[in-house]
């Protein structure tokens, strides 16, 4: 049997399609992006009246019960936008696209604008995808695990001045620890923390108590066993043991270390939960047709509110 990835049902979209579209169709699908209970009809953001006048000389609306004049990406991660929309749906569809990840530098290059403009919209839209984490709460058996990412210390040139960098003492401070809870047929959702059993308040927020967690043997997790119905797998004599494994995890980290070696080379620190919430989100959706997983990201970046993460990126000192 083929698998879905490989068949017709998985491609719904292609980049044809969206540079053939005008770009008052690019407009048209981003305000049924933005208003989907109505079908693309505006909505006021400010008193929730559903008539207003449309301004089409400036794609703007005003409403008309508060006079409040706005356009479809008011008060979203797209406010104030520079871009065409027909750009700007081409950059989701890309972003969608890569299977690992897709470099800010590529992107710039398929857009022809700057790195800092592809750099900025990659992030806001990871933003906006990482919303739909905020909430969720996991039950039915649950995989934990945890693997460490940055903190690389060169070696040094002669054999002889090298130092064990197994301690701690001469590591650079700066790795961080991803970890993961994934449902079973389920949902994912990872942490950043410095080491791997700082995750137990976080399992404790998100899993319910009637969950069965699924651990490794790191003493990290040994508190698990005061809560949850918890099995180990020694990960050293076997990957599994009657069902009991963390298999689901690990593909998780396979596709963030792919992210990270093939596609990004280098996760800066403050970066990492964002790159970490990407993985999660395609790994929870990699069963779902491109041109749903695009209007899905448009959808939940026209949902978001302005980021406050990336606003005045580079004014700071």
């Amino acid at each position: 049997m083929q698998h879905f990835l490989l068949s017709a049902a998985a491609r719904t979209l292609s980049l044809k399609a969206v540079f053939r579209m005008t770009e008052e169709r690019a407009y048209s699908t981003f305000c049924e992006l933005r208003w989907p209970e109505t079908d693309g009809e505006a909505i006021c953001p400010r008193c929730g009246c559903t008539e207003a006048y449309h301004i089409s000389t400036r794609r703007k609306f005003k409403c008309v019960a508060c006079h409040h004049q706005f356009s479809v990406t008011s008060g979203t991660i797209f406010a104030s936008r520079k871009m065409s929309f027909g750009d700007l749906l081409a950059a989701i569809v890309i972003f969608v696209n890569g299977a690992k990840g897709i470099a800010a530098l590529q992107l710039s290059r398929d857009l022809d604008c700057q790195y800092k403009t592809a750099f900025v919209l990659t992030h806001k839209l990871r933003e906006a995808m990482a919303r739909e984490q905020m909430d969720r709460q996991l039950n039915g058996s649950v995989e934990i695990d945890g693997a460490y990412f940055g903190g690389y210390v060169k070696p040094e040139n002669v054999k002889a001045d090298r130092k064990d960098r197994r301690l701690t003492a001469n590591r650079s401070g700066k790795r961080q620890c991803v970890v993961i809870m994934r449902e079973r047929g389920g949902k994912s959702l990872p942490f950043i923390v410095r080491n791997e059993g700082d995750a137990v308040p976080y399992v404790r927020d998100r899993v319910g108590t009637l969950a069965t967690i699924h651990a490794d043997e790191g003493t990290g997790w040994d508190a698990l066993h005061a809560g949850w119905d918890t099995h180990r797998i020694n990960h050293s004599v076997q990957f599994m043991d009657k069902g009991v494994c963390t298999n689901q995890a690990e593909s998780f980290f396979s596709r963030l270390r792919r992210m990270e070696v093939g596609t990004h080379h280098h996760i800066a620190g403050p970066y990492l939960y964002a790159y970490a919430s990407e993985a999660s989100w395609r790994e929870d959706n990699r069963r779902v047709d491109n041109g749903s997983q695009a209007a899905m990201v448009g959808g939940a970046a026209m949902a978001s509110r302005q980021s406050r993460v990336w606003a005045g990126y580079w004014q700071r000192a």
